[in-house]
């Protein structure tokens, strides 16, 4: 299908087959599209609303366009959509450094901040980490340290076609949760966060179109794409197959109540600070919100069997020095070329 036609289709109300959005997601990454044809497909999709189909065939050929790295064994990402405006402490890094340091492997796939004041990339950066790999540097990080970190604009060459219409028009398209569905490790299994509670269920049926083995979805309460810790949050969890939702509450954990303005973050330096603080064993909102999502994240990856378990099991990480460690591997490895 050529991009006109999908634009008259989309403004007419009709979705795509998940093979012309293929089709017309491989213009876009050829550089084939027009700035304004781009405009009008990701504004008129906006409009209508993605379909799992349209989103999964996109997907598809933005894997296969993207760069990618190679590791044998089971990998596990833990990533949000962002955009939730608020703006808290780099959460989904600290709870992937302490799923490492609990024995999972973590393909880490970020990008620097696009809503808030300091991304993934932003945030490892000022932790010393190298983040502008090759893909045989990634390899070597996960193999060697059980952690590696994927820079999104570096793994994605072909989105260069996209960016300048995508920073022009203003609003959030499809590419913003085509993100995290596009691992170039192709991670299997993980945890990723929505800000938007009808992204949920779209974002996991997509997960299992993609072939998924075991995804947690989650949107918490304030808007986070992260599980809160203030109230309850929304579970979509593909498993076997199937897409089940649940509601996972705060207070089956034991762990304090935490507001998101609790769990606000600073610039990249005061996060990195704060990172590194609680990777020595600091206590407060910043390790009860990272505990909570690593258990998520080992939950995902078939480690722990409940949350209250992850927790634990991430608690361990920490207090034993191996979370830290798995950071230190990280930045001495991605720094050896």
């Amino acid at each position: 299908m050529d991009i006109r036609e999908a634009i008259d289709a989309v403004v007419s109300g009709n979705s795509l087959t998940m093979d012309d959005a293929a089709a017309v997601m491989r213009q876009i990454m050829q550089g084939e599209a027009t700035p304004a044809q781009l405009g009008s497909f990701l504004t008129a999709l906006r409009l209508k609303g993605e379909s799992t189909e349209e989103i999964a065939g996109m997907a598809t050929v933005m894997r296969e366009f993207s760069l990618k790295v190679q590791v044998e064994g089971p990998l596990v990402d833990s990533v949000g959509t962002g955009g939730d405006g608020t703006n808290t402490f780099n959460i989904s890094t600290g709870a992937a450094l302490a799923a490492a340091g609990a024995g999972v492997r973590i393909a880490k796939h970020g990008n620097r901040a696009a809503s808030g004041s300091c991304g993934t990339a932003d945030v490892l950066e000022a932790l010393g980490v190298r983040i502008e790999l090759p893909p045989e540097g990634v390899e070597r990080c996960i193999n060697e340290g059980g952690i590696g970190f994927m820079f999104a604009q570096a793994f994605h060459p072909s989105m260069r076609h996209a960016g300048p219409v995508r920073r022009e028009i203003g609003i959030r398209t499809v590419f913003n949760i085509l993100g995290p569905l596009t691992n170039p490790a192709a991670a299997q299994r993980q945890l990723i966060g929505v800000a938007f509670p009808e992204l949920g269920e779209k974002v996991a049926e997509v997960m299992r179109l993609l072939g998924s083995e075991r995804s947690l979805v989650v949107h918490g309460a304030g808007g986070m794409d992260e599980i809160a810790l203030d109230g309850d949050t929304s579970v979509w969890e593909l498993r076997d197959g199937q897409v089940e939702s649940w509601t996972f509450r705060p207070g089956d954990t034991g762990l304090p109540r935490w507001s998101v303005e609790d769990l606000r973050g600073g610039g990249p330096e005061a996060n990195a600070a704060a990172m590194r603080r609680l990777l020595d064993g600091e206590g407060g909102p910043f390790r009860d919100a990272v505990l909570l999502n690593a258990a998520g994240v080992l939950l995902a990856a078939g480690a722990a069997a409940t949350i209250p378990e992850g927790i634990q099991q991430a608690a361990q990480s920490i207090d034993s020095g191996a979370a830290r460690q798995r950071l230190e591997a990280l930045v001495e490895l991605s720094n050896a070329e």
